[in-house]
C-alpha cells in the first residue's frame, strides 16, 4: 500500500496532524499544571488540593483546540484514506492534504495564541474546502457501484 504515491503522502500528513494533536494535548496538560486546574478531584488531590478541581480558561481554550481537532482530524484521515484509493493526481492530492495540514496547524496557533477573528474561522473553513472536495470525488468514484 505505500507504494501507492498518493497514500504515502496522505500517510504522511496523517501521521503529522496525529502528532499535531498529542502536541496539543501534552499542551493541555501543561496547562493544567501550571494553572492548577484540574478536571479530576484526585488530580487536584495529588497536587494541592480540592480547591484545584475546577476550571480555568486557559485550560478550556486549549481543551477546546482539542476537541476542534478531533473533529476534523479524524474524519480527514477517513476520508484521505478513502480518496487515496480513487487514483487521483498526486499533485492535486498532495495539494489537498497539504492545504488541510497548514490550515489545521493555523487553527491551532490561532486558537491557542487568541488570535485577532477572523483567523480562526478562515483556517477552519478553508480547511473544510480540500475535506469536501476529497468527499465529492470519492462520491463520484462510487457512484457506479451503489
Amino acid at each position: 500500500m505505500l507504494r501507492n504515491s498518493v497514500f504515502s503522502c496522505f500517510v504522511f500528513y496523517g501521521v503529522l496532524l496525529v502528532l499535531k494533536m498529542y502536541v496539543i494535548a501534552v499542551i493541555t496538560g501543561q496547562m493544567r499544571l501550571r494553572k492548577k486546574a484540574f478536571a479530576n478531584p484526585e488530580d487536584a488531590l495529588r497536587h494541592g488540593g480540592l480547591q484545584y478541581h475546577r476550571e480555568d480558561p486557559y485550560v478550556e481554550r486549549c481543551r477546546r483546540a482539542h476537541i476542534n481537532d478531533m473533529e476534523n482530524i479524524l474524519p480527514f484521515l477517513f476520508l484521505g484514506a478513502i480518496y487515496s484509493m480513487t487514483g487521483p493526481s498526486l499533485w492535486v492530492a498532495r495539494l489537498h492534504f497539504l492545504v488541510f495540514f497548514i490550515c489545521r496547524v493555523l487553527h491551532s496557533v490561532a486558537y491557542l495564541l487568541a488570535l485577532q477573528a477572523p483567523t480562526r474561522s478562515v483556517a477552519y473553513t478553508v480547511a473544510q474546502i480540500p475535506c469536501v472536495s476529497m468527499a465529492v470525488q470519492i462520491l463520484m468514484a462510487v457512484k457506479s457501484y451503489a
